[in-house]
């Protein structure tokens, strides 16, 4: 049985498919300033969308902090996409994660593209 840490920080390294089984039903996932999730269903086709793109890219985490609670864990990180063309793209990132009873239950994703000088 995975902590609620480790389902967090799986997700927040874009390995979704491993916390499927943590989402609770009516799961909300809120990406601040662009949509609203709401359902297992609505919140499991954008993480199989984000794989797809993802597969065109290589990922490397160059900031990954945790921080854990109870029933709260939050994630900041700042991850450098590379694509099939070699560009690369830098993305900070701050994941909060409400559970209730191990049931994954809200997500809310704040995200912001930062100037590679901007990352230490």
């Amino acid at each position: 049985m995975a902590t609620i840490q480790q389902v967090a920080e799986a997700f927040s390294a874009h390995r979704f498919r491993e916390v499927y089984d943590f989402f609770h039903p009516d799961i909300q996932w809120i990406l601040v300033g662009a949509a609203k999730l709401e359902g297992r269903d609505q919140v499991v086709a954008a993480c199989e969308g984000s794989l797809q793109e993802l597969a065109r890219t290589t990922t490397q985490f160059l900031r990954f902090k945790t921080a854990a609670g109870p029933e709260v864990v939050a994630v900041d990180a700042i991850a450098r996409y590379v694509d099939t063309k070699w560009k690369s793209t830098f993305v900070s990132s701050c994941d909060i994660y409400e559970f209730t009873q191990g049931a994954l239950t809200k997500i809310t994703t704040y995200t912001v593209e930062v100037d590679s000088s901007a990352v230490k």
